[in-house]
């Protein structure tokens, strides 16, 4: 397990390196990488889902998005980064319902309860 993890956690560096230097596609290709050998890592849905905003990918966007706020409800930049995808996408009614989500996390709620 270490070693997936720590090849997961190479392939995500690498592809933060890549969108830091504008090479989107390339850092989409190591973001898919990543929830491919993990698909419980939060971060590289997270991140796969900006920069395939970025691209102008929103459908798919949406979707790698979706899969963050699933695995961290109680994430305040995943709505707020899904939000901003729906809008991309002119999906204005499901982008209120995620922004509401993240005002309910900014103002200390949660949007699913600690078990």
């Amino acid at each position: 397990m270490a070693d997936s993890t720590e090849a997961r956690d190479s392939l995500f560096d690498d592809a933060n390196g890549e969108l830091a230097i504008g090479e989107l596609e390339a850092a989409v290709a190591g973001y898919r990488k990543c929830v491919a050998l993990d698909p419980e890592f939060f971060d590289g849905w997270h991140a796969l889902g900006m920069a395939l905003m970025k691209t102008g990918e929103h459908k798919a966007a949406i979707g790698a998005g979706l899969q963050a706020v699933t695995l961290k409800p109680n994430d305040l930049l995943a709505w707020t980064g899904l939000s901003q995808m729906y809008v991309k996408d002119g999906q204005i009614m499901e982008a209120e319902h995620a922004k509401g989500n993240a005002r309910i996390l900014s103002l200390g709620g949660k949007i699913v309860k600690d078990s």
